[in-house]
């Protein structure tokens, strides 16, 4: 399983718990698409995910911008995932950014809105923040290789799935 999480805004703790906690700790790789804030909160999801791949944010510190990228590519059941935490320019400049990586989804952040946008070419995927959700639920999307693709969803940190949706590779 791969999970995603984004938009901690910590300054102490990872702030993961419920279903959030459990699919942090049992996915095969993690996502933050950043804004942790503090390299403590980093240190955390390192300590709780068997293999974290985090992005910066724009509220990440200068201790954290020193050890993620700000954005990544990576490869889960056949797709390819290309990760950043904002784009200005909307659904349009996140769609660019995954053409530019060849990515099947774009996962990114900062709204803390959770989102599944399969409208253009590329699929755009927020998974929420699990621990601010300014008014939106508090959320995390999942993964899971499916033959050819993967199977996605959002849940709140409950675990209620509220959204599920299937990806397949580009040709």
């Amino acid at each position: 399983m791969l999970t995603v999480v984004s938009d901690t805004h910590s300054t102490d703790t990872h702030r993961l718990s419920g279903r959030t906690l459990e699919a942090v700790r049992d996915a095969e790789v993690v996502v933050h698409a950043g804004d942790f804030m503090r390299e403590s909160v980093l240190e955390g999801f390192e300590r709780e995910a068997s293999r974290l791949l985090g992005v910066t944010g724009n509220n990440d510190d200068a201790a954290i911008r020193r050890r993620l990228p700000e954005a990544r590519t990576l490869t889960f059941g056949g797709c390819t995932f290309a990760v950043t935490h904002t784009r200005r320019g909307g659904p349009t400049a996140l769609s660019l950014f995954g053409r530019q990586r060849d990515a099947d989804v774009v996962l990114f952040g900062h709204s803390h809105r959770p989102t599944y946008d399969p409208g253009g070419e590329v699929v755009l995927v927020n998974p929420g923040s699990h621990a601010q959700p300014r008014g939106n639920r508090a959320a995390h999307a999942e993964f899971e290789a499916r033959g050819t693709g993967v199977s996605g969803r959002l849940l709140t940190v409950d675990g209620e799935v509220f959204e599920e949706f299937t990806v397949a590779p580009s040709a």
